[in-house]
């Protein structure tokens, strides 16, 4: 997917109903989600960790910008799916990256989506509240 002209690697990962598309290239360890700084998008630690833990584990936080367009779902989803796109974009761009990613299981698409609610019933699995009288 990467031409000889376009500096940039790419990488696309999805969670629950989210997308991430990411771009990285060498840079100065700028990232940016949406247009904006990741720390102004994911607000709370967990999911903030959860976006940047490809660059930690692989010591390379400082050494890529990274700028990722992310749709759909919710914050957690979101965050899961930038760090997947960005794992692989890491892959892709380097090689020796792969053991790491692995062994973190940063490479491993997360398949869990929402049961479907069942007619009858209030949500996938929850029944109604039983009365005796």
């Amino acid at each position: 997917m990467t031409l000889a002209s376009d500096p940039y690697v790419w990488g696309t990962g999805r969670r629950k109903t989210s997308v991430a598309r990411v771009r990285i290239k060498q840079g100065s360890g700028q990232f940016f989600v949406n247009g904006r700084p990741v720390e102004d998008f994911f607000t709370t630690d967990a999911t903030m960790n959860r976006a940047t833990q490809a660059l930690q584990v692989t010591e390379s936080r400082s050494g890529y910008d990274v700028w990722c367009r992310v749709s759909g779902g919710g914050i957690t989803g979101q965050s899961g799916a930038v760090s997947l796109g960005l794992a692989r974009a890491l892959k892709t761009d380097n090689t020796n990256f792969e053991p790491t990613l692995r062994e973190h299981q940063l490479l491993t698409r997360d398949s869990r989506k929402i049961e479907r609610k069942k007619y009858g019933l209030r949500k996938a699995r929850r029944a109604t509240q039983f009365s005796k009288r």
